[in-house]
């Protein structure tokens, strides 16, 4: 079967500081390929809407899938759906991925009769299957399939991370792929999973809290394949297991792989390893992020991030220590007003780190989402991309957005501007040398980007597509919240005496 995968667009956030090649799209495509289809990928964060259009009137795919992890893609994807069913009336479409899934009947119900079906869960299990069914007619019985009729089996989820392999060998203009200045800049996956449970995060209620883990010989076979000079580790928390770490490390040494790394963790992990991060460090690893999320333990306990304000501290510290370069992630609650900006503005400059800012979104997935969904100020997808204010805002709105922007506005001048060019020169020289100019653009398209009158316009945008509001869920049996569940363990029966 002719299968087309598609990731698409860019969002606000990755128009600037990274953009990431779509593993979890390569995978499933790896998975499609293996049950012996014919697949092509098109990335749309990457390639032209005129490439892809080209795409679908010469390969006249039979099954066209589209990624959704992030909400704010919905609209694009629901609208590409229209085209592809006007081009090609008997292609059967499908969205899959995080975001969508806990949104799936009604952005079926939204799309009118262009999306044949949504997949729940995993992808990697679900597209032989799917595929399968497809052919034969009637995919009901796919597990994680949510159709018209109703949702089918519940999803599969993988017992091991080492197959499929990601199809890298499909994509194109993989030179666009950097994150700062790794570029260009391949991802990799060592570990599946989330075993924490903070309240704005859907990681854990998406894999029902399992982690699984790659074997060190898959995961160091898979970074040997990788052509490019630098890899994002794209685990939520890397090197939870420091067995683990050790072990892909053990690896690598007796390959003599050599790559430079970024990968995100958590400040606890980080103290309470740190041997396995300074090991990694004298294998390449030179950044990483850290999702703070406040500077303060009021703010830690509403995100219930379980640390404290002196761990981040110590975290940053160790850091230092070991060489490594720090990004570090911190939430705005939409309740700061001038005087908390003011105040997060003073940290960010006070600190050697790359200071990032998200604003405070409940997604669907996120236990947040159950308890503020209720203030939401507008229901439009585009506007859920943790950079747009979508409950109240304590200050007018214009006025938030340009507080926001001017708080962001420090990483430009400590670490996007002329002074920061200079210092990276030879980056800069050796990239461009080699026909890299990720990295070089973005040290002068930040005003372009954030700008505090396009934000606030946004938010006058026509709305077609509605993020819908959620169904009644007790958030206090977490069960409830998620897409991949376990089966509940076996008790024996009461004996009778």
């Amino acid at each position: 079967m002719r299968l087309l995968l598609v990731h698409p667009s860019a969002l606000m956030y990755s128009e600037i500081f990274l953009r990431l090649e779509p593993l979890g799209l390569e995978r499933v495509a790896g998975a499609a390929r293996d049950a012996g289809h014919e697949v092509r990928v098109v990335d749309r964060q990457v390639l032209s809407e005129r490439v892809l259009r080209d795409e679908v009137r010469a390969f006249r795919p039979e099954a066209l899938g589209i990624s959704l992890n992030y909400l704010a893609n919905i609209p694009e994807a629901i609208e590409l759906a229209v085209k592809v069913k006007r081009e090609v009336p008997d292609c059967f479409v499908f969205f899959g991925g995080h975001s969508v899934s806990f949104v799936a009947e009604d952005v079926l119900e939204q799309a009118a009769g262009a999306v044949d079906a949504v997949v729940r869960g995993e992808g990697e299990p679900a597209i032989a299957p799917l595929l399968e069914a497809v052919r034969d007619g009637g995919v009901d019985g796919v597990p994680g399939i949510v159709t018209a009729a109703g949702r089918g089996p519940a999803p599969l989820m993988m017992h091991g991370i080492d197959s499929p392999l990601p199809a890298r060998d499909l994509m194109r203009n993989r030179r666009r792929y950097f994150i700062g200045e790794l570029d260009p800049c391949a991802s990799i996956e060592f570990t599946r999973g989330c075993p924490w449970d903070c309240s704005f995060c859907s990681a854990w209620t998406f894999y029902g809290r399992s982690y699984r883990k790659a074997s060190p010989e898959a995961a160091a076979d898979d970074l040997a394949r990788i052509r490019e000079p630098n890899v994002f580790i794209v685990d939520d928390v890397a090197f939870i297991r420091p067995e683990h770490g050790n072990a892909i490390a053990d690896e690598v040494e007796r390959r003599g792989i050599r790559k430079q790394y970024y990968l995100e963790t958590r400040s606890d992990v980080l103290l309470r390893h740190p041997e396995v991060f300074e090991r990694w460090a004298r294998l390449g690893l030179r950044y990483m992020f850290l999702g703070m999320e406040a500077i303060d333990a009021e703010g830690l306990d509403l995100f219930r991030k379980r640390i404290s304000p002196d761990e981040n501290v110590r975290a940053l510290e160790a850091a230092r220590r070991m060489g490594i370069q720090v990004a570090i992630n911190l939430i705005v609650d939409p309740a700061w007003d001038e005087e908390r900006f003011r105040v997060v503005r003073e940290f960010a400059l006070s600190v050697p780190e790359i200071v990032h800012f998200t604003v405070m979104t409940p997604y669907p997935g996120t236990e947040i989402w159950h308890t503020e969904s209720r203030r939401l100020t507008t229901r439009d997808y585009r506007l859920f991309d943790i950079q747009h204010a979508v409950v109240p805002t304590t200050l007018p709105l214009d006025r938030f957005y340009e507080e926001l922007v001017r708080t962001q506005a420090v990483i430009n001048r400590k670490h996007l501007g002329l002074r920061t060019a200079f210092g990276a020169a030879r980056i800069l020289g050796r990239n461009l040398l080699h026909g890299q100019t990720n990295f070089a653009r973005m040290l002068w398209k930040f005003n372009q980007v954030y700008n505090p009158r396009r934000q606030f316009a946004d938010h006058g945008m026509p709305v077609r597509y509605e993020l819908p509001l959620p169904r009644p869920v007790d958030v206090g049996d977490r069960r409830q919240l998620y897409v991949h569940t376990r089966p509940a363990p076996q008790t024996s029966p009461p004996r009778r005496s």
